[in-house]
């Protein structure tokens, strides 16, 4: 820019015009829009059915000042900048407003673009202006559009039936079909008793479980009590009658148990791709116990930046939070990686920078051709800025949701964890002939152990289990040896419904 020169630069927020100022500094300013200022009128449809679905937008209400704000701080400007957010949404406000200040032989109009707000984004992107993508307005007045029409023939029906001022949409609309569908599928359903029988086992002072896996070879269902606490029965007396016949017996047990079958087997888990906006909302909710819409509030105050000293100012400390892209940019995973050597050693890094959804990423996160891909994933903005490091800056809800992020993305740079996985097989013969033969009763318990922690040294992601399956990295189980017999301390039959 020459000197004596100003550029007006547009935004949505006060927050995130706030923090653009300060790295922009003289020769700039920067307004904000706060939302959308145009939109289809509110009393009526606003759409020309009839002539290709035709929109008519008009300023909405309380909106005038800002745009004839707008308008003047133009009118004074050599330049302006379209720096709304990243996306469809953040295109059209961009539109609309280069629409309203827009005059024949004024300042030039550009688009910039930014998906975290530091001092570095924000400069390079003043450099690489370019125009408004239209193809992205056109995506989001269509989306508009079914809104308006679904919205507008359905809300009233709302209304009538249900309570006045409720709307309908063309997302919620179909969501709340598909949830009464499934009301109606689970009221229908009737629920399936089943039984599982558990075995505790101790070795050299370490109590493990053993599941029924088998009978004869073959899965079966316990479908009530009575065969559960037969098997019980058959297998305690089973039991006792093989710790008979051991010197000594088997103090304080019921019994014993012999080991059939050993295996062991190295087995390692990766860690997952850093945030995308459903990831984040739904980690969010399992480990925060935030709903969304907290979730996003709070995004939203990190990604338009935080107050962290007087000499600082305010730092975006997030990147934009509404993304369905899990890339990561490669200067962001290098500069990670540098950080994680120092903190863990090289063996804790993965082999190479992981950079996800980008073409040099991994192969699962290959992205969907409905991506906006032009986005990166939700990040840290500097991996250097540790949690600890900005908590005396943040509130509670923001330190929780930063560490998340931070921590999420760290472990995505990381190398995988390494289990030591074992299964030992228990074959107890029972007491009671079925069609002229005993039956065999096979139990099996799997345990992992830790060999190397990899990225579980720094994060761990939550884990959802249903009723009655065992967790393979609860339990660590004993050393064993085919031939062994391991003490029987309780068996157990467990009541369970589909």
């Amino acid at each position: 820019m020459q000197p004596g020169t100003s550029a007006l630069v547009i935004v949505e927020s006060p927050a995130k015009a706030k923090t653009i100022g300060k790295y922009l500094g003289r020769g700039y300013r920067v307004r904000a829009t706060v939302g959308h200022v145009r939109d289809l009128p509110e009393k009526k449809l606003g759409i020309d059915v009839d002539n290709g679905f035709e929109p008519e937008y008009v300023t909405i209400a309380g909106k005038e000042k800002t745009l004839a704000d707008l308008k003047a701080a133009a009118r004074e400007s050599t330049e302006v900048f379209i720096a709304t957010d990243p996306d469809r949404e953040g295109e059209a406000i961009g539109w609309h407003v280069a629409g309203q200040i827009r005059r024949k032989g004024g300042a030039p109009i550009r688009r910039i673009l930014f998906h975290e707000i530091t001092k570095e984004a924000v400069r390079a992107a003043i450099d690489r202006p370019r125009e408004i993508d239209q193809k992205l307005v056109d995506a989001q007045q269509a989306r508009r559009i079914l809104d308006r029409l679904v919205g507008y023939k359905a809300s009233p029906l709302l209304w009538k039936t249900v309570k006045k001022g409720l709307s309908a949409g063309r997302v919620q609309t179909v969501a709340l079909r598909m949830i009464v569908e499934r009301e109606r599928e689970i009221r229908a359903f009737r629920a399936q008793e089943y039984w599982s029988v558990v075995a505790n086992l101790q070795k050299g002072g370490q109590a493990f479980n053993a599941k029924l896996h088998s009978i004869d070879t073959r899965k079966i269902e316990i479908p009530d009590a009575t065969m559960a606490n037969g098997i019980v029965d058959e297998v305690t007396r089973s039991a006792a009658r093989l710790a008979a016949g051991l010197t000594g017996g088997a103090t304080g047990a019921l019994g014993v148990f012999p080991v059939t079958d050993v295996k062991r087997r190295e087995r390692r888990k990766n860690p997952a791709a850093p945030f995308i906006t459903s990831t984040l909302q739904q980690e969010a909710a399992k480990k925060l116990g935030f709903g969304s819409k907290r979730t996003m509030r709070l995004a939203q105050d990190l990604y338009e930046g935080i107050e962290l000293s007087k000499e600082e100012g305010a730092v975006g400390l997030i990147s934009y939070m509404r993304t369905d892209s899990t890339r990561v940019a490669e200067s962001a995973a290098v500069h990670a990686r540098e950080l994680l050597e120092r903190e863990y050693g090289k063996a804790y890094l993965a082999p190479s920078p992981q950079l996800y959804g980008s073409s040099g990423g991994k192969a699962q996160a290959a992205q969907s051709a409905n991506t906006q891909d032009a986005h990166e994933s939700v990040r840290p903005t500097d991996p250097a800025r540790h949690p600890d490091q900005v908590r005396k800056f943040l509130k509670d809800d923001q330190f929780k949701l930063y560490q998340l992020i931070w921590q999420r993305f760290m472990a995505s740079q990381m190398a995988p964890a390494v289990f030591d996985t074992t299964t030992i097989d228990f074959n107890v013969e029972g007491d009671t002939p079925v069609s002229g033969a005993v039956r065999h009763f096979l139990f099996r318990a799997t345990g992992s152990v830790i060999k190397f922690p990899g990225f579980l040294a720094l994060y761990r992601e939550t884990r959802e289990e249903g009723d009655g399956k065992a967790l393979e990295d609860e339990q660590a189980l004993p050393s064993a040896e085919v031939g062994e017999r391991v003490p029987l301390h309780a068996i157990t039959p467990n009541q369970h419904f589909t």
